[in-house]
């Protein structure tokens, strides 16, 4: 593949955008998506920016039949000044191989595709929301395409990147949510593909969400498949609490899917000089904290609602309401600061920011 080739194919037509002060996540997505395809005798190929559109794909492709699939997830936001910023994009590349090795999915070329993402992001810019707490929602995928009904890695896949223009991901916002502890069902285990960011994943934890939701809760907290006693993720995001001063979040085991925005927010509080530790943590520990008074803040973090609060947590029968249901000083610090960087309202020391623009996105 010639480096920076980018066929592009502009829509005749524009679609209506949605009034920023509508927008639910996921729902409506822009004028244009990036595909490029693979096969054995040519590797990745045809890389093509089109107008949004149905494609037609085989009824026996493998992504149907086996899963095998990968996505991610990452966002473009407007500054005040007008620029159009990514946030850790490089991570997001990265990530996307490691759920390409254990998916048995041939590796993508991280600066092609990166740079493919932002000459869509640019072309179709007018689609970036400005509204407070809005953004433009990226989403690059892999399916298998192989018309073939066998238990075998596929030798066909289709990259797919679509846009959309987001709001809120919880419409509690940064107000704290009410989470149920999960003691029946399980997402995944240490050697499964919990650390991969591939679909079954969450095909695995709807019904879980779906009981849950039912009951008035916003999200699922995750314990391991093994023993259901540790803690691994909340819903879709990774998981902290402040006990005594000090923060402490899951140690990765292979089960856990290592967020960019929960490196993010460990190398923040490590530069506030707040303790982070990582380690296993069961639910009978936190639970101990909590009656002993120790357990000062919870919350999710995650590309698509960064900080998430948590105000109650169920657990065995027992509420656990911490810091009286209310958005706690670090929660509230780590969203201003993470969502300032990102809306480039304040400086970022490390590095984080990724400018597009028409100089770095159309290299033809």
């Amino acid at each position: 593949m010639e480096e920076w080739t980018i066929e592009i194919n502009r829509s005749a037509t524009k679609k209506e955008k949605p009034n920023t002060d509508q927008l639910e996540f996921g729902r409506v997505f822009t004028d244009h998506m990036f595909i490029m395809d693979y096969s054995v005798p040519l590797g990745w190929h045809d890389a093509r920016i089109i107008p949004y559109q149905p494609f037609s794909i085989d009824p026996s492709a493998m992504t149907f039949h086996y899963g095998q699939s990968v996505f991610e997830g990452l966002k473009a936001y407007y500054t005040p000044e007008g620029n159009i910023q990514l946030f850790r994009p490089e991570k997001n590349m990265q990530r996307l191989n490691r759920s390409n090795d254990r998916l048995c999915i041939p590796p993508i070329d991280e600066a092609f595709v990166l740079q493919a993402i932002k000459q869509l992001v640019y072309l179709d810019k007018d689609w970036i929301p400005t509204a407070e707490g809005t953004s433009l929602y990226i989403r690059p995928f892999i399916i298998s395409t192989e018309p073939f009904i066998g238990v075998a890695p596929s030798h066909q896949y289709r990259l797919i990147v679509i846009l959309s223009p987001v709001g809120a991901y919880y419409k509690e916002g940064i107000n704290p949510v009410k989470i149920a502890v999960e003691n029946q069902y399980v997402r995944t285990v240490k050697g499964g593909t919990g650390e991969a960011k591939t679909g079954g994943n969450y095909a695995a934890s709807l019904k879980a969400q779906e009981l849950c939701s039912q009951k008035g809760f916003t999200q699922v907290l995750w314990l391991d498949g093994v023993e259901k006693k540790y803690i691994e993720e909340v819903g879709s995001m990774n998981v902290f609490f402040k006990i005594n001063g000090k923060v402490y979040t899951p140690a990765l085991n292979g089960s856990i899917l290592e967020g960019v925005t929960r490196n993010s927010v460990i190398q923040l509080l490590q530069h506030w000089n707040v303790p982070v530790i990582e380690e296993r943590i069961s639910m009978e520990v936190l639970y101990q904290a909590y009656l002993d008074g120790s357990l000062e803040e919870a919350f999710g973090t995650g590309t698509a609602a960064v900080i998430s609060p948590i105000g109650q947590l169920s657990w065995e029968d027992k509420d656990l309401y911490i810091n009286d249901g209310k958005t706690g000083k670090i929660s509230r610090d780590l969203y201003n600061t993470l969502t300032r960087i990102q809306y480039g309202k304040e400086k970022d020391p490390f590095g984080w920011i990724d400018i597009v623009n028409e100089a770095n996105a159309v290299k033809q």
